[in-house]
């Protein structure tokens, strides 16, 4: 079992900054893949930059890239996202999520999709007020 708690959502105005935390506990050796996904109301869950914990390989989704970084430090177990630049659109709670990779062409990888994930953290809120 793996436990991902997230911390650091909050309020911004348009154009700020915040950054947010994840830690990790638990087996997480078992774990390949680190991502943030998020979930606006009414809307599906969406993945928003995934981590391959093995090599540190990173990936963003399009409406995110430049904005947003993902990393990792290994020696405390915990995943960030630093959000910059932010808009309205980025409004949404976001959650850390933990799993295996895929394959494609003996290629490993981490997937945006929400069903590759096992393991969820609670969620935190991130409100962006023009």
């Amino acid at each position: 079992q793996v436990q991902l708690v997230e911390s650091g959502g909050g309020s911004v105005e348009a154009g700020g900054s915040l950054r947010l935390s994840c830690a990790a506990s638990g087996s997480t050796d078992s774990i390949s893949c680190m991502a943030w996904f998020r979930q606006a109301p009414g809307k599906e869950r969406e993945g928003v930059a995934t981590n391959y914990v093995v090599s540190g390989t990173t990936a963003y989704a399009d409406s995110v890239k430049g904005r947003f970084t993902i990393s990792r430090d290994k020696a405390k177990n915990t995943l960030y996202l630093q959000m910059n630049s932010l808009n309205p659109e980025d409004t949404a709670q976001y959650y850390c999520a933990a799993g295996g990779a895929r394959v494609n062409n003996r290629i490993r990888y981490c997937s945006f999709g929400r069903y590759d994930y096992l393991y969820w953290g609670q969620g935190t809120q991130v409100t962006v007020s023009s």
